[in-house]
């Protein structure tokens, strides 16, 4: 398939039930179908829905076992047969979908991730925790050569989540939008994304170098859960009437809630975050009045994955990352339960 000398094995990260053992082993090396690529996978960021997905928090049965991971990010080292506008040697990235119909209603409109029969990196299709890992060509992203693959994994994801959900929240230069679960993976790249999009950025969260992060990322104002006494009134007061737009990256059914009372009159609250069995609750009075939306997130279309990469290219935003090895990603998810993480952690798959 290639000159990369592409061996029989591999170390992984494997799960063989929901919340088993995650264990860091040899497997065999996937051989891609005529669709695919096979990418030797350099690093992949860690997301919250990695953690689901090993739980089984969500009612879409996970394959198992299963390698989780899809934000990897490597070099195309073979494909398919059909295969076209890929060569040995490009950077690819593993999404979290990663193939689709391409045929149906919603494929045709460009709502890829809404196609009944994709399939998902890391839940359907074993992913990116793992040194060689295979895509479909057609899903897969392009990063451009000499790119610092650590630190565009996240964008794979987080970065394409978030910049989706912000354009979904419909908002104009000036306008503020608030990031409920601001210094996460995702809503650190959230904050990036907003400003370089011209928006007022206030940020909620709670926790040690939360607020510092924050502002060092370029937030105008940081509210910590931990120390308001009414978060509505705090936001409504600051921003002079409720943001414009919520971008709702926490995993806190209450947070959730309370974005739907500060958001400002036609404003939208976007939900991104998926707490397992959470519901979001909103005052039908209240919510008819101030003629407000609440809309749902995915994540974003190959057109999407494009634009987020290109601010990334730009320098417009930069993933906060902390790095370690692939080894140690069960140490992640337990610092991700107790909600100890400080931007996105990125596995070094050869540790």
């Amino acid at each position: 398939m290639s000159a990369h000398q592409i061996p029989k094995t591999q170390k992984a990260a494997v799960f063989y039930e929901n919340n088993g053992p995650v264990e860091y082993k040899e497997i065999d090396v996937p051989t891609p179908k005529a669709n695919e690529l096979l990418i030797n996978i350099k690093y992949s960021g860690v997301c919250h829905t990695d953690l689901h997905a090993w739980k089984g928090d969500w009612p879409l049965a996970v394959k198992l076992p299963l390698v989780g991971g899809h934000e990897g990010a490597g070099v195309v080292v073979g494909m398919g047969e059909n295969v076209k506008n890929w060569k040995i040697g490009d950077y690819a990235g593993v999404k979290w979908l990663n193939g689709s119909c391409m045929s149906c209603e919603s494929c045709e409109l460009g709502n890829e991730s809404n196609c009944a029969d994709a399939d998902l990196s890391g839940y359907t299709h074993d992913g990116s925790f793992q040194q060689y890992c295979t895509a479909d060509a057609v899903q897969a992203a392009k990063i451009p050569q000499g790119t610092d693959l650590a630190e565009v994994a996240p964008i794979l994801c987080a970065g394409v989540t978030v910049y989706k959900a912000l354009k979904s929240a419909r908002l104009q230069a000036g306008d503020w939008v608030a990031i409920s679960g601001a210094c996460g993976g995702l809503g650190s790249l959230a904050i990036q994304y907003a400003k370089a999009m011209g928006y007022r950025v206030l940020g909620i969260d709670g926790g040690d170098g939360k607020e510092e992060l924050f502002r060092q990322l370029g937030g105008e104002v940081f509210i910590d859960f931990r120390t308001s006494k009414n978060i509505v009134e705090d936001v409504v007061k600051v921003t002079n009437g409720g943001a414009h737009g919520v971008i709702n990256v926490s995993v806190s059914e209450g947070a959730i809630g309370a974005s739907t009372e500060y958001v400002r009159a036609n404003g939208t609250v976007v939900l991104v975050g998926l707490p397992a069995g959470a519901k979001c609750k909103s005052d039908v009075f209240n919510q008819v009045v101030k003629s407000t939306s609440i809309t749902g997130s995915y994540v974003g279309n190959r057109a999407d994955t494009r634009e987020a990469l290109d601010f990334f290219a730009r320098g417009l935003v930069k993933s906060p990352i902390k790095l370690c090895g692939l080894s140690e990603l069960p140490e992640v998810y337990e610092k991700m339960e107790k909600g100890l993480i400080v931007g996105r952690y990125v596995v070094d798959t050869s540790k």
